[in-house]
């Protein structure tokens, strides 16, 4: 099976200036889940108090969502944590099981994305393969995933199909962040119930179902959504230039917050070389960018660029 193109570091840099982009952190990962954690508290606990304001909590709690995903994603890499046993931990219990994933499951899987990235094989492939799509289509997915159609698909119709077929695999390669399977939903049942518990205790038990599961329902896929789109589709000669496997999008202040979090839009860094920790990315970007292979990456100026191309087929 043909795998995706390599690039080594060599062939960029030199030891010296390679180096900072090789070290571990034994904090910044653990923050980084501190944090994500604290903004989905801080959100609830705004929306609680100022429930006007809960449509901006929705969203800003739906992209943490996705933010412990990313994280979950860092620890399929073994770069969230410098001990690799507390990278694991915190990649599946603080990470993946609040969003109903399971990292023992989604590291293979993820790591044959990048072993076989937009080559038959890619697992992946899927999520950009359809694109260009027209302007309806894509609208019709954003309508499917706010209104909770596409959550309900994934987290109640596929996961029942399964159990009946005793499937260990719940789902399709929809959403390569959260792969859901049959050991992962117990895990996330109870930890969604200690949850609700909580929150009951705390007389508020509404919070649970509009502050958390109504992110997750809605907001949670529809980020997702533009984050696979932005990664790979509509990225011309993917399949054979290393430099062009995946697309690096500009997020701007307010797309960091509400659709990109944890530097994710440095996709095209992350596929070259994929054991570089989120929080070194952009320093990456711009040392590759200053070399002549790397002027060929695909970099897009916005998300709303990045739609507009990938809505572009001619009805």
């Amino acid at each position: 099976m043909p795998v995706a193109p390599r690039v080594s570091p060599s062939e960029l840099f030199s030891p010296q200036a390679w180096a900072p982009f090789q070290t571990r952190s034994g904090w910044k990962g653990p923050l980084l889940v501190v944090h994500c954690c604290s903004v989905i508290a801080a959100a609830l606990a705004l929306g609680v108090g100022l429930p006007l304001l809960s449509p901006i909590c929705i969203m800003v709690i739906g992209t943490r969502q996705l933010g412990l995903a990313i994280l979950m994603h860092e620890a399929a890499h073994g770069v969230l944590a410098e001990n690799l046993k507390l990278n694991d931990v915190l990649g599946h219990w603080f990470c993946a099981v609040p969003i109903g994933a399971s990292l023992t499951a989604y590291r293979p899987y993820h790591l044959a994305h990048h072993r076989f990235a937009q080559q038959p094989e890619d697992p992946d492939l899927i999520l950009s393969a359809p694109f260009p799509v027209s302007g309806a289509s894509l609208r019709r997915k954003m309508i499917r995933d706010l209104t909770g159609q596409t959550f309900f698909k994934q987290r109640v119709l596929l996961p029942v199909a399964a159990l009946r077929q005793r499937s260990g695999r719940i789902g399709e390669a929809h959403d390569h962040d959260a792969v859901v399977t049959g050991r992962s939903v117990l895990a996330f049942l109870v930890w969604n119930l200690a949850l609700l518990a909580l929150l009951s205790l705390m007389g508020v038990w509404w919070a649970f179902f509009a502050l958390w599961l109504l992110p997750m329902a809605t907001w949670f896929p529809l980020v997702t959504r533009l984050r696979n789109i932005a990664e790979h589709a509509c990225v011309e000669g993917s399949a054979g230039d290393a430099f062009r496997a995946a697309r690096t999008t500009r997020a701007r202040w307010w797309e960091r917050a509400f659709i990109a979090p944890y530097w994710v839009n440095f996709h095209a860094e992350h596929h070259l070389f994929m054991h570089v920790p989120c929080w070194n990315l952009p320093r990456l970007h711009r040392a590759i960018r200053q070399t002549e292979p790397g002027r060929r990456m695909e970099v897009a100026g916005g998300y709303v660029e990045v739609l507009k191309q990938a809505a572009s087929r001619p009805v």
